[in-house]
């Protein structure tokens, strides 16, 4: 049985309050994150810890697990003679006590915060941090009675948690926005402060007479790098190239334009292999773009690989595989993988498929992908048959990668 008496619910705190106090920590919140720990961790990532410290939970009950208890003693009754005669009312008798304890899941506050939406009337009960109890006591209790009790006193409870879970979901579904772009700016300025930002990047020049078969012009950009999480305690912040976003989404449609080329004309490419493959985009890439100290940006090294490699360490890694199944696939994607030795880059992994159900096959990636052990999110479908997915660095779990996996149908000629 529960101790103390029911307390008078959603009543002493305005929801108003709530929200705005909320709100002024999660805005606060990018401020007190450490420079290194800011500079080094993926954005996405500070923006789901911020929300996950300061999201409105209100509780859910737990209905279908609530359990009931009885037991006899004293109770309180009322007796209108002694309040006539100056007293309170009130006198202690042998009864009966009924509790209905219901769990519950959510913030424990909540049920004593005033909703935007109230009436005069708000319910009873005993709160502790993980139970609700309700309790019904009389010298002569039914069950029909007893029951219409409870449930009366359920239904205004979940009425009020309605109210406020209104509000709350409003809250709790605009706050990434001005989140991201709170650490995005804290990012810049702090960046800025260190005089680093002339310093990060990495340009892809555009050839002024490269024909636009496959993509608009590029323009020229500044890179500014994505950044992972450091431990507190590591060593500071040290900057590392990596390759423009936008760019990086140029690289692809270029990719994209040659194998469509391939799908629209299998036979000339019938007697390809991977390694060939590869020189088609390399030829391509390098017809599009500049690199700073030569004539070529895009290299090779292996047999299917294209990569960009800047201060010795490689911002793009592009692999050329025929699907040879789940198996074949998780290798290449473990071969991509065994590249990193860099902070952060780009990947993008290109699969031909010949003479097999593609449908099944754009199944199968999508399957084997989130089987593999250093898989963090996705897919993010930009495409038919375009995927991205965010992987985490296997030999520091504190950073991540982005792959792109493009898949595309060159059957073989019949």
């Amino acid at each position: 049985m529960a101790y103390g008496d029911p307390e008078l619910l959603f009543y002493k705190i305005p929801l108003s309050g709530v929200i705005e106090g909320h709100r002024q920590q999660y805005t606060a919140a990018p401020v007190n994150i450490p420079e290194n720990q800011l500079l080094n961790t993926p954005t996405d990532d500070l923006v789901a810890e911020i929300i996950q410290r300061w999201v409105l939970r209100v509780p859910v009950l737990k209905e279908d697990e609530a359990e009931v208890d009885q037991k006899e003693g004293p109770i309180t009754v009322y007796d209108h003679f002694r309040r006539m005669d100056g007293g309170d009312g009130r006198m202690s008798v042998h009864g009966t006590i009924v509790e209905l304890n219901v769990p519950f899941e959510g913030e424990r506050d909540f049920f004593f915060v005033r909703p935007n939406t109230w009436d005069t009337a708000p319910p009873r009960a005993l709160v502790d941090k993980t139970h609700l109890t309700l309790r019904i006591t009389g010298r002569d209790l039914n069950g029909d009675q007893v029951r219409k009790s409870f449930d009366g006193t359920l239904a205004d409870i979940k009425k009020y948690l309605a109210w406020i879970e209104t509000d709350a979901a409003k809250f709790n579904a605009n706050m990434g926005s001005p989140i991201r772009a709170a650490i995005e700016a804290r990012k810049t300025k702090v960046l800025g402060n260190k005089s680093m930002v002339a310093n990060l990047g990495y340009k892809l020049r555009s050839r002024p007479d490269a024909p636009k078969t496959y993509i608009a012009p590029v323009q020229r950009k500044r890179i500014e790098p994505t950044k992972r999480a450091a431990p507190r305690g590591t060593a500071p912040f040290k900057p590392e190239p990596t390759l423009d976003e936008a760019q990086y989404q140029e690289v692809l449609k270029i990719i994209e334009g040659m194998a469509h080329v391939m799908e629209r004309s299998p036979s000339a490419f019938k007697d390809t292999g991977e390694e060939d493959l590869r020189q088609h985009f390399l030829v391509q890439l390098n017809g599009q773009f500049e690199g700073a100290a030569s004539g070529e940006t895009f290299n090779f090294q292996g047999k299917t690989d294209i990569l960009i490699r800047v201060e010795d360490r490689n911002i793009f890694i592009a692999e050329c595989k025929f699907w040879k199944g789940e198996k074949a696939y998780l290798a290449t994607i473990d071969q991509l993988l065994g590249y990193l030795s860099w902070r952060d880059t780009k990947t993008a992994l290109i699969v031909f498929n010949q003479n097999k159900d593609f449908s099944a096959v754009m199944g199968s990636i999508k399957q084997a992908t989130g089987k593999h052990p250093n898989f963090k999110k996705g897919p993010t479908a930009e495409g038919e048959s375009r995927l991205r997915y965010v992987f985490t660095n296997p030999k520091d779990a504190n950073r991540e990668l982005i792959m792109t996996v493009l898949a595309f149908d060159v059957p073989l000629p019949t």
